[in-house]
């Protein structure tokens, strides 16, 4: 595995261990066996290392939602499909790694502009997707493709960052709530 390689995979175990205002470029470094000069040579700094964490994770994530949303198959199994990908994004880190850096995007601009970026990315996904439902149902109601698709991912970061907070399932039943969405797009394709 290369240095920058190696960087990346301990900089995104520290985030998920201390989470981003904790971080400390030296103990990734140590953690990752390279002088600390190797990051800021690499990255510049903690924030361009944790943009690139945030940017690597993303680009997969993208690559992956983008072929189930070409995928032929109904929203409604799509919608079940992502509610599996929360899962497993939630296993992997991600979710967590786009929770903390948001966050700190409130006080950094630099960071907030990256998010909003990959964000914008994953909403034009959604937004294509609706477009396609769209014309294939023959409209959208109320809604614009645009309007469809915040409203589809904005569950999606609202019940990460509750996850996150520590919410239980007994105690807000956000992933059951997600996943009868998909109940109520099934009855809207299939007109019941």
């Amino acid at each position: 595995m290369g240095t920058k390689r190696q960087i990346l995979r301990s900089a995104k175990e520290a985030l998920l261990d201390s989470g981003y205002s904790k971080l400390s470029t030296r103990r990734i470094a140590d953690e990752a066996g390279v002088p600390l000069s190797q990051i800021h040579y690499h990255f510049g700094s903690k924030q361009g290392l944790m943009l690139e964490v945030l940017a690597e994770e993303n680009r997969r994530l993208i690559e992956r939602q983008k072929g189930m949303f070409e995928a032929e198959i109904p929203l409604w199994k799509q919608w079940e499909q992502a509610c599996d990908y929360l899962e497993n994004d939630l296993e992997s880190g991600y979710v967590r790694v786009l929770q903390e850096m948001t966050a700190a995007g409130w006080s950094d601009p630099e960071i907030a502009n990256a998010v909003r970026t990959m964000l914008t990315h994953w909403l034009g996904l959604l937004t294509e997707a609706a477009r396609r439902t769209e014309d294939r149902l023959g409209g959208l109601g109320p809604f614009t493709p645009e309007e469809a698709a915040v409203l589809a991912g904005a569950p999606f970061l609202g019940v990460e960052a509750l996850i996150l907070l520590g919410f239980g399932e007994n105690e807000l039943p956000s992933r059951s709530a997600l996943r009868k969405v998909g109940e109520l797009i099934r009855q809207m394709e299939e007109g019941s």
